[in-house]
């Protein structure tokens, strides 16, 4: 187990994500504080901890929705500076939300294939087959001309799962993306929780990715992750692999698993 909080991450080329003393607050609130993070290529990751700890806001700085206050972020060995709708040359990192975000005038076809149209060198035959193989990956058929409001929530989430997927075999660049998944079974029902934990695996390898998932879900963690990252305080505070989560004495591991209110993460009144 590697603790972050004493750890100095060093730069290196090879790495997807290169996270170094990244601080984000608002006002007097540090929602991280000195957050380090290094990912290296085919990881898959989980990161957890109690709500308004600074999971999503890692997620949003990763996919360059939101700039950090300071620190140094480089993803796929390249500084990043701006945000994404700033850069000529964002890098290929996909952000899977925990509302599919789909748009409910298009129909799936157009909203799985949303992204292709940017790309000029895919005519409209090979778009279709691009988005029938993606829908085909998450197990969906015959849905391309439905509107969103027509399938069950289930079925929007794998939607957003394939328009994440397709984008890989759109390009031509051998830089494998980024996965990030915001709560990807919140709300769901266990069954429909066990086919998602499986498409985040399916997805992260088809992709030949690397994934980042936020959840609080206990089946959701242990099925789609290796490793855990446990954030509180704005600092990762426990740092190992999906093996040592489930037996560790850490306090903080302690009482994320068993909804403690003893312990060293102070409960909030709400």
């Amino acid at each position: 187990m590697a603790d972050s909080t004493s750890e100095k991450s060093v730069f290196n080329e090879s790495k997807v994500v290169q996270m170094q003393n990244i601080s984000v607050h608002w006002g007097n609130n540090k929602v991280l504080d000195g957050f380090n993070l290094d990912m290296t290529p085919g990881e898959r990751i989980a990161i957890v901890g109690p709500s308004g700890c600074g999971k999503s806001t890692t997620l949003r700085v990763l996919a360059g929705l939101l700039l950090p206050n300071s620190g140094n972020l480089k993803l796929f060995g390249k500084q990043q500076h701006y945000l994404r709708l700033d850069q000529n040359s964002p890098p290929d990192v996909r952000l899977v939300f925990q509302n599919p975000a789909l748009l409910g005038s298009l129909t799936i076809k157009e909203n799985v294939g949303f992204i292709l149209r940017k790309n000029q060198q895919i005519n409209e035959d090979q778009m279709n087959n691009l988005i029938k193989e993606s829908l085909r990956e998450v197990g969906l058929f015959d849905v391309e001309d439905k509107l969103p409001s027509e399938l069950s929530g289930g079925m929007q989430k794998r939607v957003s799962f394939a328009r994440a997927l397709i984008g890989d075999n759109a390009k031509t660049t051998s830089c494998m993306p980024l996965l990030l998944f915001d709560e990807p079974t919140a709300g769901l029902d266990p069954v429909a929780c066990t086919r998602i934990e499986d498409l985040i695996v399916k997805t992260t390898n088809l992709a030949k990715g690397c994934s980042i998932i936020v959840s609080h879900v206990m089946s959701t963690i242990e099925r789609s992750a290796e490793r855990v990252l446990m954030l509180y305080g704005g600092k990762i505070q426990w740092d190992g692999s999906i093996k040592e989560f489930k037996k560790t004495q850490n306090p903080y591991i302690q009482q994320f698993r068993s909804g403690s209110l003893k312990g060293p993460m102070q409960h909030q009144e709400i």
